[in-house]
């Protein structure tokens, strides 16, 4: 058996064809092949199917009574971009079938047709999906490259967060991870998808304070062309593109009031509206969520939903700093320095002892991630065959936080050491924002000029 007739995971199949007779055969056919089927009659039905639900294959016949499914074809496409279309015709010439592909179809089956000819199509579209889900996996794993962080510790609270997440895994439970910045939660969402029986289908990830407040529920959500000012084109949004598989929302605290509603609204009914429609769409997505604040603290405060909180803490597991965690400094840091070691063309043999004590004594107030710049930034300016204790002081000690009020410093030197003390004790951006006494998008706007 080749690799496009193995059976693809269950798929989302959309079939438009006016023969009522026709559909439940299809219907049957790929049902039985494990894939969930709409079937209807016409394009207006169809349409409103798409805006529903999202479809990864939709079956369209070009002859719809008295219409034709050559128009419905870029209507198909606009709405659900990555749903592959397979016409079905009865008289295929090779114009039609151009003129098809220039709509968006994929493929095309010709009447009459074989149950097998259809399991075998729903396969190689199932194969595609898959890959291009690997595909985005990759860009993923490509923005973001640097050495994997594995989920192994002799820490036993770090243990007990392991065995939570595992345990979670596999359920359609949502998953609150809770930590200070830099601890690894982002590493513990991904190994919760990658356990879990969605991992072959998408993970998108939004980091929520990386977006500015008032673009963030278009992000989420999606929204139609001419929503607002820029919006030239239709965007289905994240939770749309991540359909049947996981949504990752870091630093959920910093989401505005509007966007916690509506996320409210999807969580518990699975529905959503894209900025500027009034179509209810559905969408099949499980929710992963991350902050480093104290949501009982902001709801008591009024600064977070609190019954969108109880849906969010259904399985929480805490992931404990990296002071709290030193056992496990030594084999992280050796990890981190074979790989930068790799990247940089260096041939480093490790730590000396005193330099293996440093790191296990430092406080490391930015965690794993701190831990790992330190590293990297030791092995490029590392001028023997290991690093030791000059190195890493040279470079963990420089920070900009010994500036002091009348020294003589730009302003902006000054401003940037306020904004990252506010931001390092602040529950939330919000709070930081009130306290600065700037509006967040603002404080995103800084936060970018100054890479905070």
């Amino acid at each position: 058996m080749t690799n496009t007739d193995q059976i693809a995971p269950g798929l989302n199949v959309l079939i438009v064809d006016d023969e009522a007779n026709i559909r439940k055969t299809m219907s049957y056919c790929l049902a039985a092949e494990g894939h969930t089927v709409v079937g209807v009659s016409n394009p207006t039905d169809a349409i409103g199917e798409v805006r529903r639900k999202a479809f990864d294959l939709a079956f369209v016949d070009l002859r719809l009574g008295d219409e034709d499914g050559m128009e419905l074809l870029p209507r198909l496409t606009t709405e659900s971009p990555w749903t592959k279309i397979i016409v079905i015709t009865g008289h295929a010439s090779i114009e039609s079938v151009v003129e098809a592909m220039q709509r968006g179809a994929t493929d095309y089956i010709v009447k009459p047709f074989s149950t097998d000819q259809l399991k075998l199509i729903s396969r190689r579209v199932g194969r595609i999906r898959e890959l291009e889900n690997e595909v985005a996996s990759l860009k993923e794993g490509l923005q973001r490259l640097g050495p994997e962080e594995s989920l192994q510790s002799a820490c036993t609270g770090m243990q007990r967060a392991i065995k939570t997440a595992r345990k979670a895994a596999p359920s359609e439970a949502i998953v609150l991870i809770l930590g200070e910045s830099g601890v690894g939660k982002s590493v513990f969402a991904r190994a919760i998808h990658h356990w879990s029986l969605r991992s072959s289908r998408p993970m998108s990830v939004v980091s929520c304070p990386a977006i500015p407040p008032d673009l963030l529920e278009s992000e989420l959500f999606g929204h139609a062309k001419g929503a607002f000012t820029g919006a030239v084109r239709d965007y289905p949004g994240r939770i749309a593109a991540c359909e049947g598989g996981t949504l990752f929302l870091d630093e959920i605290a910093d989401i505005t009031a509007p966007v916690q509603a509506k996320l409210l609204r999807f969580i518990q009914d699975k529905e959503y509206e894209r900025l500027g429609e009034s179509v209810s769409r559905r969408a099949d997505v499980r929710i992963v969520a991350a902050t480093n604040a104290d949501l009982e603290r902001m709801v008591s405060e009024g600064r977070f939903r609190e019954d969108l909180f109880y849906r969010l803490n259904v399985i929480s597991l805490t992931v404990p700093p990296l002071r709290e965690r030193r056992e496990d400094i030594p084999a992280m840091a050796k990890e981190f320095l074979a790989y930068f070691g790799k990247t940089n063309h260096k041939r480093l043999s490790g730590f000396t002892e005193e330099a293996l004590q440093a790191l296990q004594d430092h406080a490391w107030p930015g965690n794993v991630r701190e831990l790992r710049n330190a590293v990297e930034r030791a092995v490029i300016l590392s001028s023997g065959n290991t690093v030791d204790t000059n190195d890493l002081l040279e470079n963990t000690h420089q920070s900009p936080t010994s500036i002091s009020l009348g020294d003589m410093v730009p302003l902006t030197a000054v401003e940037e050491q306020h904004i990252r003390r506010v931001l390092a004790k602040a529950a939330s951006l919000q709070e930081a924002a009130d306290i600065l006494g700037i509006d967040q998008t603002t404080l995103w706007r800084r936060r970018k000029t100054y890479g905070i």
